[in-house]
């Protein structure tokens, strides 16, 4: 059974940091491309990152610059690095894992984000 279980979210003042964490089962992770996506109250969820199976990283233009995703497939861990947070960063984010070519996706059950004074 596959198991994406994100961990690392809470409260943060503006400017603040913290790193989430992705921990995977079921899967061979060394072969997935992983991604972090967010979703505020009342939007749609959003990309923020991803990475490849190769480790080649892409990032929305919202937080290019101040976040850093990153993988230990010894760990079959992703991490999101969060800097310079700002209001607009609150959102609960989800883990996401996809095979490259493959239609079947999985997700996390997400960890929440709240960047307040």
């Amino acid at each position: 059974q596959v198991q994406l279980v994100e961990s690392g979210g809470g409260l943060v003042q503006p400017g603040g940091s913290l790193r989430l964490s992705c921990a995977a089962s079921g899967i061979i992770f060394s072969i997935y491309n992983m991604g972090w996506y967010r979703q505020a109250p009342g939007k749609e969820r959003e990309l923020v990152a991803t990475i490849t199976s190769g480790g080649s990283t892409n990032y929305a233009d919202s937080v290019k610059g101040r976040f850093t995703m990153s993988r230990d497939n010894g760990k079959s861990t992703v991490y999101l690095q969060m800097n310079s947070l700002k209001p607009e960063d609150t959102a609960v984010y989800y883990c996401n894992a996809k095979q490259a070519g493959y239609v079947m996706n999985y997700w996390g059950k997400g960890t929440p984000v709240t960047v307040s004074s």
